[in-house]
């Protein structure tokens, strides 16, 4: 059955609350982005397997917990993802790093590809494919297709917002995929912008129009 994680916890959902505000500055949204980014990675993770080392403490040995060495690759849906990879790459400094270049034609909603580079060795990795809004799902749905196309061994998508219409979207062409998210909005307009959603993450995150 798809799965929907939607991360409750009140730090999350505090920092998303200034974070919809349309008075909040660019600069204060993109150190926000970055702090909601790092809280919903400790989520996205908490299911990585552990094993136990030999250590040596100060005071004697012992079996200590440690990440079992799963290899992680972060893709970031150009170009607002990488405000959420920015956080995840800050508790998983070692995780490789990809980037899928999509935009959204204005008359179709279609998603269009412009980019795609992402590690050699997929087929060891698991992929946590981030994009701040899951808004008609088009643009998700295409750049998970094409990371199931280099067979990583699994793949998760993390998002800031999600809009029913995405949510199905997604989970139509990928039941296999769980979304880790913050929050379930209401629904799209006309636009296919999340209501009531917090306005355009790039514009937001990097001053734009």
């Amino acid at each position: 059955m798809p799965e929907v994680h939607v991360i409750g916890h009140p730090l999350v959902q505090h920092k998303l609350t200034i974070m919809r505000k349309k008075s909040t500055s660019v600069a204060k949204f993109r150190t926000l982005l970055e702090e909601i980014s790092m809280l919903m990675g400790y989520e996205v993770t908490r299911d990585m397997p552990l094993s136990v080392e030999r250590i040596e403490t100060p005071l004697m040995e012992m079996d200590a917990p440690v990440l079992e060495g799963k290899k992680v690759v972060v893709i970031s849906i150009l170009r607002a993802g990488d405000g959420i990879l920015n956080g995840i790459m800050k508790l998983l400094p070692s995780a490789r790093v990809g980037h899928i270049g999509l935009y959204r034609d204005p008359n179709t909603l279609e998603p269009v590809e412009y980019y795609f580079k992402v590690p050699g060795d997929m087929s060891d990795r698991d992929a946590i494919v981030v994009d701040p809004m899951l808004a008609t799902g088009n643009s998700a749905a295409a750049a998970v297709a094409k990371i199931k196309a280099t067979n990583p061994r699994s793949v998760k998508f993390c998002c800031l917002l999600c809009a029913p219409e995405g949510i199905a979207a997604l989970h139509a062409a990928h039941p296999d995929v769980p979304i880790y998210t913050a929050a379930v909005d209401e629904r799209l307009n006309d636009h296919g912008y999340i209501l009531p959603g917090l306005g355009d993450a790039g514009d937001r995150m990097f001053g734009t129009k």
